[in-house]
């Protein structure tokens, strides 16, 4: 721990008082560069990689404070797990903590995608390349529903947040509620619940998680108390804040200005800085309002492009949402003006990248500091649990979702008035699928492999069977 004497205080009110790193920044860039590697499966995998690296085997950040950041993200527009990541570097060591937290986050994920969009454009569908997407998706489903679990059986510690997360997954799979409803919802009911002190409504109240021991924030490294630098300071919150705007909107604003409204570059920066803003729930959410867009109104690229680039963001490290970088590679490709269409397709990519995740630094860098000042508040821990709960249900509408899509090749929707249910036609199932599917979630869930190791011999076998079946 480093210490740095604050001479403008004489009073000492907790030993967190003066510090600016609780643990080391060398040691938190090793873990958030290990973080970022093994974040394979959307967000439910992602967040559940964090929690078992963060809490489970650094204890560097107990269970409650975890998941009251956890909660405080899911409020927010954009991806859920690359703000949580940048809210705990920031807890942990303060600004920069949470910029190279953020950064890492992205980074891997960037340079795959990135890699594999050069791949896509110059060499075309490939048999190998095929193989090794078809490999990835199954084993990828076998980690989202070990994330499920995981998420689940350490949100879920009653029956009353039972019952929220049964009926987000009802109102989300069968009534197709919007999902910011949804989380307004079951806010309010938790609020109040909260606020008259039900206790199943309170943080770490009811029964214990099924997934052993909690750690309690008093036993974590960081503790109970709030860090000097993570106290509300209206100044800095604005300053930060501003800074961060800045980067974001002036170069959207040189785009409109140099480039004019109708020019494709103008355009990736006006979408998706709009889209940062308004989409709220998470990476999934997203998915919908970005393909409609792309595809129908900008015909950026197609909509069997879309899934093939929703399957290089399921199957690479770092955040779901950078499918948009793929979005904006092939916008570039397809309509460079006078540039190369490799030159400007990666251009496309980075303009996307930077407007999608920069706005992620300025929510959390805002905000934070006075979520962390209520952690203690029980209206809004109330609130946040049944908010979490809520996601819970809604994790397993979208685990569902996907294995529909990756198990049959054919599904379809069931009605009866307002109701529908999206029901897969069992004579499409895809028996390949199915198999890699078993054969990864015995690896993952009773052989204990890590998803480093899972998803490349889920690839590999995926090869295997796609030049097979090409002989």
């Amino acid at each position: 721990m480093t210490i740095v004497t604050d001479l403008t205080k004489s009073d000492v009110s907790s030993p967190l008082e003066n510090c600016t790193d609780i643990v080391r920044f060398s040691e938190a860039v090793k873990v958030w560069a290990r973080v970022a590697a093994l974040s394979f499966g959307g967000p439910a995998g992602q967040i559940a990689v964090m929690h078992r690296i963060v809490v489970d085997e650094k204890k560097w950040v107990g269970e409650h404070r975890f998941l009251h950041a956890l909660n405080y993200c899911m409020l927010l527009p954009g991806p859920e797990a690359h703000q949580l990541a940048i809210y705990i570097g920031w807890l942990l060591n303060n600004t920069k903590g949470g910029m190279i937290a953020g950064l890492l986050f992205v980074l891997p994920g960037f340079l795959s995608i990135l890699a594999l969009s050069y791949i896509y454009v110059i060499f075309g569908q490939v048999t190998t390349i095929e193989g090794m997407f078809f490999g990835l998706k199954c084993a990828v489903l076998a980690v989202v529903i070990q994330a499920v679990f995981r998420i689940g059986s350490r949100a879920i510690k009653n029956n009353v947040m039972l019952a929220i997360a049964a009926a987000a997954f009802i109102s989300i799979f069968i009534l197709h509620v919007p999902f910011p409803l949804i989380i307004i919802g079951a806010g309010i009911i938790g609020y109040f619940g909260g606020r008259t002190g039900v206790q199943a409504f309170k943080v770490g109240g009811g029964h214990q998680s099924g997934s052993g021991k909690i750690l309690a924030d008093r036993d974590s490294v960081l503790g109970e108390d709030i860090p000097h630098h993570a106290r509300p300071n209206l100044a800095w919150s604005l300053k930060t804040s501003g800074a961060l705007a800045a980067l974001w909107l002036v170069p959207v604003a040189a785009l409109v200005l140099t480039l004019g409204w109708d020019n494709v570059f103008t355009k990736i920066g006006l979408f998706f800085s709009q889209m940062a803003v308004v989409t709220f729930g998470g990476a999934y959410a997203v998915l919908a309002y970005v393909a409609q867009a792309a595809v129908v109104n900008y015909g950026w690229l197609r909509p069997g492009e879309m899934l093939d680039g929703l399957g290089m963001a399921e199957t690479t490290p770092g955040p779901l949402i950078m499918v948009t970088q793929f979005v904006g590679f092939l916008a570039g490709y397809r309509d460079p003006g006078s540039l190369s269409p490799l030159v400007a397709a990666t251009i496309g990519a980075i303009l996307t990248t930077w407007v999608t995740f920069l706005p992620s630094f300025l929510w959390i860098f805002a905000g934070a500091p006075f979520i962390e000042k209520m952690r203690g508040n029980a209206a809004l821990g109330g609130a946040m649990s049944a908010i979490t709960a809520a996601v819970v249900g809604v994790i397993l509408n979208l685990a569902i979702w996907f294995g529909l899509h990756v198990l049959f090749e054919n599904v379809t929707t069931f009605s009866i008035g307002v109701w529908s249910i999206d029901l897969p036609v069992i004579a499409s199932i895809v028996w390949p699928s199915l198999v890699l599917t078993i054969l990864a979630a015995v690896a993952i869930f009773w052989l204990k492999l890590s998803v480093i190791s899972a998803l490349p011999a889920c690839a590999a076998l995926g090869v295997a069977w796609s030049l097979f079946q090409a002989s």
